[in-house]
């Protein structure tokens, strides 16, 4: 049965369309439909439930060790208050997931997992647990929201002191206060836009939602859905867990050996993440130059040879055209390649681009 979080009767009130995502039910658009939840975060801001995220913290004398030991990227030159990306491997090289850790203080982390990874990723870390550490799976007591838009940061600062507000990107206050309620700020997002996420009791969430739409009413702050997360994330070409990775593809593939430290002494699934270079296959985009929209898991072609299969794909509302991510023998990821997927039968062309698709103007 899927869970609810804190502010389920909140959606409800909305007239959110609710639907199971990740072992919850949650909104997938609300009425003004994906479309115009969308655009609001491209042009002004948009507020998402991330409730269903799972928090994880990791303390004691050996945190810092079991995070480098567990996790690919390195923690080790994080300041207090820093966030950090990282895909957590397995022993073949495959991705248990991928995560933020956030710094509170020495030897205090937070660990922030995919929602319908929680229990497997919690389970992962205490099974490769060394030394002395203990690890708390706290996601019951956390609500959590997203506020993402040029003028996120305007919305905030009415409910909020500008002093509380982290400026840098990927940094975050432990300590702050929003509409006066204790709150973790987090200038991170998963929308290719600038914004933050807030991190709050769950008991908080549902008048935290109430006082952060009322702060960004009059920028035309709306309420987003699932639908536009998605579209938000492919545009900015961000990887999603169970669709760019799993438990049987790299993290290479899906465009993460950046976070792939080699210059660590250890840590688990190095040896088979280097045993993969040079890569057989990359994490490619693909904008739709014939007629049609690729959905993932399209078989990718050029003329009859099978060369790779697509792993998202939307028609882009920013954008107004359809576009993929794809993973493809490494042969075929320069930019301007033509191929062809496979859409029930039918042939649509595409062709190799750059990525990301969208990249905000700073």
């Amino acid at each position: 049965m899927e869970l609810k979080t804190p502010l389920y009767d909140t959606h409800v009130k909305y007239n959110g369309k609710i639907v199971p995502f990740g072992g919850f039910l949650l909104p997938v658009q609300y009425e003004a439909g994906v479309i115009k939840e969308h655009m609001a975060v491209r042009t002004a801001c948009g507020l998402f439930d991330v409730s269903h995220m799972g928090e994880v913290t990791v303390k004691g004398p050996d945190a810092l060790k079991n995070l480098n030991h567990i996790m690919t990227n390195e923690f080790s030159d994080m300041a207090d208050g820093d966030a950090r990306y990282s895909p957590m491997a397995n022993e073949n090289g495959g991705t248990v997931d991928d995560l933020i850790v956030y710094k509170k203080a020495e030897n205090d982390y937070l660990v922030v997992v995919n929602a319908a990874n929680t229990d497997k990723d919690f389970a992962w870390m205490c099974d490769h647990k060394i030394g002395d550490c203990e690890m708390e799976n706290i996601s019951a007591s956390m609500g959590q929201l997203a506020l993402q838009g040029p003028l996120a940061q305007k919305t905030l600062e009415k409910i909020a002191d500008p002093a509380d507000i982290p400026e840098g990107y990927y940094t975050a206050n432990f300590n702050g206060k929003v509409a006066g309620m204790d709150c973790i700020i987090s200038r991170t997002g998963y929308t290719g836009e600038d914004g933050f996420e807030l991190y709050m009791a769950a008991e908080d969430a549902p008048a935290m939602w109430e006082a952060v739409l009322e702060a960004g009413e009059e920028f035309g702050i709306l309420p987003c859905g699932l639908g536009a997360r998605d579209t938000l994330r492919l545009e900015a070409a961000m990887p999603l867990y169970g669709h760019e990775m799993n438990e049987e593809s790299s993290p290479r593939y899906a465009r993460l050996g950046i976070f792939i430290k080699k210059d660590k002494e250890e840590f688990v699934g190095k040896e088979a993440l280097m045993a993969q270079l040079p890569l057989q296959k990359r994490g490619i985009g693909l904008k739709v130059t014939g007629r049609g929209i690729i959905r993932e898991h399209c078989d990718l072609y050029d003329g009859d040879k099978l060369v790779g299969q697509t792993t998202s794909g939307t028609h882009s509302p920013y954008f107004k055209e359809s576009i993929a991510l794809a993973i493809v023998d490494a042969e075929y990821k320069e930019p301007g390649t033509k191929l062809y997927a496979d859409v029930r039968g039918r042939r649509i062309e595409a062709e190799i681009v750059k990525l990301p698709f969208y990249k905000r103007e700073k």
